[in-house]
């Protein structure tokens, strides 16, 4: 089963609990935190995650696009996330991040940039529950996707396959319904979409139709995946 998880990056932010509820038939909310340091965009902090969590029944996948998060990531998942992603190139011990978002009851996930290769964090794949290939530079959206990763997103689903790990690849930039199978059939299985979802007349139906074209991608291309 393909997860598609709508990106509030893309939707009103004056109106959050609203677009969140647009998108309810979604299997995560993507949330962007971003500290105009990591990367050169600011948006929401620790007090608006504890807030959409409250105003959506949607469990939230936060990508934190910031600077040490090793020492912010706890207090997002007491904010309520129920995933939390770190970048590589942002966390000082990232085993030990892992572990510590693990133990306070969340699911724990790595991003890598695109200039970022897979192999050197093949031994940490096992203290992982996904793991986040950008398919975009990270800071804005709207961006649109790098074909170029495509052969990384397959290297890793082999070095998944290859461990028997039972982790989520997700990818996340220019996601849309004509780049979505493209990213299904190299091995993706979570998608985060934003402007292909927001920028809908239907944004429900958005979800539902990326779903079937992810889904049937995979299907196709002979690999499963098991939520």
């Amino acid at each position: 089963m393909a997860l598609i998880n709508p990106s509030i990056l893309s939707a009103d932010f004056a109106r959050l609990a609203e677009e969140a509820k647009a998108v309810e038939g979604a299997d995560w909310l993507h949330v962007d935190v971003m500290d105009n340091h990591f990367v050169p965009n600011l948006t929401l902090g620790v007090p608006v995650v504890e807030s959409l969590s409250k105003a959506t029944d949607t469990p939230l996948d936060l990508h934190l696009m910031i600077e040490d998060p090793d020492r912010w990531a706890p207090q997002y998942i007491e904010a309520g996330a129920g995933s939390v992603t770190f970048h590589a190139e942002a966390a000082a011990a990232p085993v030990r991040l892992a572990r510590e978002i693990r133990a306070k009851g969340a699911r724990a996930s790595m991003a890598l940039k695109p200039a970022t290769p897979i192999e050197p964090y093949e031994d940490l794949l096992p203290e992982l529950d996904m793991l986040l290939i950008m398919t975009v530079e990270p800071g804005f959206g709207g961006q649109a996707f790098l074909d170029i990763m495509l052969p990384k997103i397959r290297r890793t689903r082999e070095l998944i396959s290859r461990h028997g790990l039972q982790l989520w690849l997700q990818v996340d930039g220019g996601v849309s319904a004509s780049t979505i199978e493209r990213c299904a059939e190299a091995g993706a299985d979570v998608f985060v979409a934003g402007s292909a979802v927001y920028g809908a007349d239907d944004p429900a139906k958005a979800v539902r139709d990326l779903r079937e074209k992810a889904e049937a991608a995979t299907a196709a291309a002979g690999w499963g995946c098991a939520h």
